[in-house]
């Protein structure tokens, strides 16, 4: 029998606000347990929150990217559970109005680009951390009131590989946004998958499985394609699938159950009391939406289309913002195929190997554009403009002043380059024949052979003249 798998994501990440949503305290990632707490995220009696409003604005930021339903009004909800790392025993959330609805996140698979609906978009405070040891549990209560948005999608993915590209091109549009780093191994982007199989053509959706405990893209689909694995060969063994939440283990790559699914009246959601409605207008969306960045798609279209570009090319470019807009800057001001190549190649090489990302890079865009446009122009040869681009590298400076410290300009004395390639010419007899013989891919040999003797610095254009002149004339 075949089957057909129907896959839904809840992705959690974490705002990047310099306070807490309800209160002041930090929320810089790597403190000291429980240094950064209060009585207000502490939950201590008689204390108040107070919406943090850059939350807001996060999420209407958010929710015009991924063109959703902006509500006016939304309202915070209690959802009561019981945890120690939760120190209210209840977590402030949204329920049955959240601040966003609809909207979509598009992905590119091998079927072309493709939009995956979304259900609803809600803001809510994050809980603690609980540290398991051998023989106790510890629980750190800094991340209690982090503010989170939580992005629903619908059960529209339906294969593991649908949902590791989402997950990519969320996290490249939250971190293009500003509002997330999407670090999973920190925890600010948390990914739950609920995944069912069904036969193929039957309409009604099977029983779904969550699975938690995912902390990489390439585990949340290693997870999906073991679970879908297994509850094929359940049904196949005429045994039930049950609604329950599983754990990934990273060691085996398998699910393993943890509870029994639980079902949203076991929370006991109601408005919270002490929060007012969300309540906003045209006048708090309109600023938000001009300052809106361009999105990564789109920008990968647009560099296709506008620098004649590989689209392989264009992809490593935009998994970063920061390394998109350096390249524009470089290809704004040279030849922009010269430009991708000197920037994915040259540096991206130098700058993984010391495990470093654009932003430390000391090259100055406009820098880059000048080296090479001096390669365009046969002001230098390649192999000197790799010289001085590492140079540039080491010191962040322009390539010129390196070029004339380092006397790396290009000989241009036709007497003294007509005497080394007379010594080439007379030295090779052997590939003289060659071009006599119609080969004239021989030229390139004599061309290596007067910048072997030069160190590069021969300017190859009166080299290649001069060949072409002196092996026409023997």
């Amino acid at each position: 029998m075949q089957y057909e798998t129907t896959i839904g994501l809840e992705v959690h990440i974490q705002l990047l606000t310099d306070s807490k949503i309800f209160c002041s305290c930090s929320t810089k990632f790597g403190s000291l347990p429980n240094e950064n707490v209060c009585p207000i995220c502490m939950g201590m009696p008689g204390v108040l929150p107070v919406l943090n409003e850059k939350v807001v604005e996060f999420a209407v930021k958010l929710g015009l990217s991924l063109n959703c339903k902006i509500n006016k009004y939304s309202v915070m909800a209690r959802k009561n559970y019981f945890y120690p790392d939760l120190p209210k025993n209840y977590q402030i959330s949204q329920y049955e109005l959240p601040i966003l609805q609809d909207g979509f996140v598009e992905i590119e698979d091998e079927d072309g680009f493709k939009e995956i609906p979304l259900e609803r978009i809600h803001i809510e405070e994050d809980a603690g951390k609980t540290i398991h040891t051998s023989n106790s549990s510890l629980v750190d209560y800094n991340r209690t009131g982090v503010p989170l948005l939580e992005i629903v999608s619908k059960p529209a993915m339906n294969t593991p590989s649908q949902a590791y590209q989402y997950l990519r091109s969320l996290r490249r549009i939250v971190r293009y946004l500003g509002i997330c780093d999407g670090n999973m191994e920190e925890g600010s982007l948390r990914c739950d998958a609920n995944v069912s199989i069904k036969p193929k053509g039957q309409i009604e959706l099977g029983t779904k499985v969550e699975i938690k405990n995912m902390n990489s893209f390439k585990h949340v689909e290693k997870a999906l394609e073991y679970e879908i694995e297994r509850q094929i060969q359940a049904v196949e063994n005429n045994q039930k699938i049950i609604q329950e939440t599983r754990l990934f283990d990273e060691r085996t790559f398998t699910t393993k159950s943890m509870r029994t699914k639980e079902e949203a009246y076991e929370y006991r959601y109601f408005p919270d009391p002490d929060l007012l409605p969300i309540v906003i207008d045209n006048k708090f969306i309109e600023p938000i939406k001009n300052d809106l960045v361009e999105l990564p798609f789109d920008k990968m279209k647009r560099f296709i289309k506008q620098y004649s570009l590989k689209e392989d090319d264009v992809k490593t470019l935009i998994e970063s913002k920061e390394l998109a807009d350096y390249f524009e800057q470089v290809a704004k001001l040279s030849n922009p195929k010269s430009a991708i190549s000197w920037v994915l190649t040259e540096t991206l090489g130098y700058l993984n190997k010391e495990n470093k990302d654009i932003t430390q890079c000391k090259i100055k865009p406009v820098d880059l554009a000048d080296l090479i446009n001096l390669v365009e122009n046969n002001d230098i040869s390649g192999k000197i403009a790799k010289e001085v681009f590492s140079k540039m590298y080491e010191s962040g400076s322009p390539p010129k002043t390196i070029i004339e410290n380092e006397n790396l300009t290009l000989i241009q004395d036709i007497g003294l380059l007509e005497k080394v390639l007379d010594e080439a010419i007379a030295s090779n007899p052997k590939a003289v024949e060659q071009y006599k013989l119609g080969k004239k891919n021989t030229i390139g040999f004599f061309v290596g052979a007067v910048m072997k003797v030069t160190k590069g610095k021969a300017d190859p254009k009166i080299i290649n003249e001069l060949i072409i002149k002196k092996l026409g004339e023997i």
